[in-house]
């Protein structure tokens, strides 16, 4: 019976905390993209501010830095995921900067927080255990940089290449310490106490699919 009811309270956790995370997103979507509201960077600190803050306002954005990080640590050499995402961030970036138009990046950007939250929350299977996991989930991180880099790219765009370099150095940098970070954390928990650690991944891994469930829904209506 006491078995059963700490089961229970396992799933019911993290199920009450993405219904109020989805919850929020609904009534208020995050659609402030933009440390400047809009404006583009006249300089190399406006520049570096705004790299430094765009994958962190946006929650897609920022839920996605966070999984690649924790799925790192799934993985044997992990660290390849947050590196592969923060390289492709700045080539998606340099193809909207060409006017090169990439097709449903909201879509797609939702799907890969979406996929990278559902890999956290699985318990170990085949397509966390094969000899090619990290090559194809880096791969698959590489793939959605170049879609969230392209959506940071519209903050940028027309702006001279002093905050232009400034820019790709704040949010490479951001989001290297962000991945980064959580990737080290997580692993000293999981060393630590390799259950509990592992039960946070998944709860936070909850989280992140709720937030993009909810923004696959948004980029589906419309």
């Amino acid at each position: 019976m006491k078995s059963s009811l700490i089961k229970n309270q396992k799933w019911f956790i993290p199920s009450i905390i993405v219904s109020l995370a989805s919850l929020l997103l609904v009534i208020k979507p995050a659609t402030a993209h933009h440390p400047f509201g809009g404006q583009t960077p006249a300089n190399f600190i406006e520049g570096f501010l705004s790299g430094l803050g765009h994958p962190i306002i946006g929650l897609d954005h920022f839920a996605f830095v966070v999984a690649a990080g924790l799925l790192g640590t799934r993985l044997k050499q992990g660290f390849l995921i947050p590196l592969a995402f923060v390289l492709a961030t700045m080539i998606g970036t340099g193809i909207h900067l060409q006017d090169i138009n990439l097709p449903f990046p909201e879509l797609i950007i939702a799907l890969s927080v979406l996929t990278f939250g559902v890999l956290l929350v699985i318990k170990k299977g085949l397509l966390l255990t094969s000899n090619f996991s990290t090559l194809i989930w880096a791969t698959l991180a590489l793939s959605a940089g170049i879609f969230h880099g392209y959506a940071y790219g519209e903050a940028i765009v027309g702006s001279e290449m002093t905050p232009l370099v400034s820019y790709l150095a704040g949010f490479a940098l951001i989001q290297l310490m962000v991945s980064l970070g959580t990737f080290t954390l997580a692993k000293l928990l999981i060393k630590k106490d390799e259950n509990k650690g592992l039960l946070i991944v998944r709860n936070i891994g909850f989280i992140i699919s709720g937030i993009g469930l909810t923004f696959l829904s948004s980029a589906i209506v419309g």
